[in-house]
């Protein structure tokens, strides 16, 4: 505030000065306010030189779109940098600013077609084709928006355009394709962290564990408080059941993100896992209050009060979990297991079906489906209900011996058959038993 009288008489006097040094003086005048962020002075200024000029000051037009943008006012500055496009048809920026902001208010095709108009003015520009490639993106286009994204990198390499051609091969499910532009970026800009995180998660997605964590390791040298690589590598940590180093790890990124939802639902899980309780719920409860449309967290929340017995509370995060991801199997399944211990088994039944339904056995990776069939026997034949639990527990019974000779065969004994489903070997047995009269083995 004591600068203020200094700054209103520099205003006062550069104000006045400015009609007698001409234009040019004028326009560095608009840029000095502007990037002080003097907004209001410097809107005040340049009426004053559009007013002087007739409105035909292209230069005054373009701070004003940029300070309406600033402030949030898209159409406004749509029209003045529309205007200063007028005052000058052949200038490539002028028409990218109407391409951005007709790409703000979400009319991507409109854009595109600018920014195609600026390309017949310059046409070896990257950033034009890597803002059409954005454009074809929003509007579902991957394909050619990988073409576009590749034709910016033929023009010259850049790090945001290597990032948005592996993620929409990500996006197709081009995991390798992903894979190799992701190396090809790190040969052209081998300490970027974000790449290196990028590459690290997507290489975790495949199962590469050795190569992912190398990635974010490498990350971690380059930036050790990058808080994305520290999450993530975390992830890898409580992955493989280390919740206390990964904890460690957590409290780190804490400290750089302390807003991220997606921090405190693996901070929570790992409470979860030391059976802490009250400190996960309220970890996840966090998680949801800053991210209330991630459908994981409250499928977590869920997994909590059904393991505490609070079964209502369970069944009301599995169905909001639902609602906003209507897809994974996993989600019915436990819906099913939360309307069983509410005696409903009716729905109970209708929810072991649309989790059957939406859990399609592959070669890859049966368990899902496997898990989902032992657990309605188990609620079939706890409700009395045994011809359903002799016909589920078949269908197991196949899927888990497709599991076991796919692990070297009956036997060698696997406790950890079924990733995360420890038990599940135990279960066959008993049902086993009770159903077919088998002997325990």
């Amino acid at each position: 505030m004591t600068n203020s009288p200094r700054l209103a008489r520099e205003h006062r006097a550069a104000r006045q000065a400015a009609p007698s040094v001409g234009r040019d003086s004028r326009n560095w005048y608009i840029n000095t306010l502007y990037v002080r962020h003097e907004f209001d002075e410097c809107l005040e200024f340049i009426e004053e030189c559009l007013t002087e000029s007739k409105g035909l000051n292209q230069y005054a037009l373009y701070y004003k779109a940029l300070i309406h943008r600033q402030q949030g006012d898209i159409r406004r500055s749509l029209q003045l940098f529309q205007a200063a496009a007028c005052l000058d048809p052949l200038n490539v920026d002028y028409l990218k600013h109407v391409g951005k902001s007709l790409s703000l208010l979400g009319q991507h095709q409109a854009a595109i077609e600018i920014y195609t108009e600026a390309l017949k003015h310059e046409p070896e520009d990257w950033e034009l084709y890597f803002n059409i490639g954005m454009c074809q993106k929003y509007l579902g286009d991957h394909q050619t928006a990988i073409n576009s994204f590749r034709a910016a990198n033929e023009i010259q390499r850049h790090d945001a355009t290597f990032t948005e051609i592996a993620e929409m091969d990500a996006l197709e499910g081009a995991s390798e394709d992903a894979i190799e532009t992701y190396n090809e970026a790190l040969e052209f800009s081998p300490e970027n962290t974000s790449i290196l995180t990028r590459l690290g998660v997507l290489l975790l997605k495949t199962g590469d564990s050795y190569r992912a964590f190398e990635c974010l390791g490498n990350s971690l040298v380059y930036d050790p408080k990058d808080p994305r690589t520290i999450l993530a590598a975390g992830s890898v940590i409580q992955d493989h059941g280390d919740v206390d180093v990964a904890l460690v790890k957590y409290r780190v990124a804490a400290v750089q993100t302390p807003s991220s939802a997606e921090l405190w639902n693996n901070v929570g899980m790992c409470f979860f896992e030391k059976r802490k309780m009250v400190a996960a719920i309220a970890c996840l409860k966090r998680a949801v209050s800053l991210e209330p449309f991630q459908w994981k967290v409250h499928f977590n929340l869920g997994l909590l009060h059904l393991y505490t017995g609070q079964y209502a509370s369970a069944f009301a995060f599995f169905s909001a979990a639902l609602n906003l991801e209507p897809e994974p199997s996993l989600v019915y399944m436990y819906l099913g297991i939360t309307l069983s211990r509410l005696d409903d088994y009716t729905n109970c039944r209708n929810a072991y079906a649309r989790a059957i339904g939406t859990a399609t056995p592959t070669e890859d990776d049966p368990t899902p489906t496997a898990i989902t069939h032992l657990n309605c026997c188990i609620t079939a034949f706890n409700h009395g209900d045994f011809g359903e639990a002799k016909k589920h527990f078949l269908i197991f019974d196949g899927l888990y011996r497709t599991i076991e000779e796919d692990n070297g065969g009956a036997e060698e004994h696997h406790p950890d058959l079924l990733p995360g489903f420890p038990d599940a070997t135990e279960k066959r047995d008993i049902m086993g038993a009770l159903l077919l009269g088998r002997e325990n083995s």
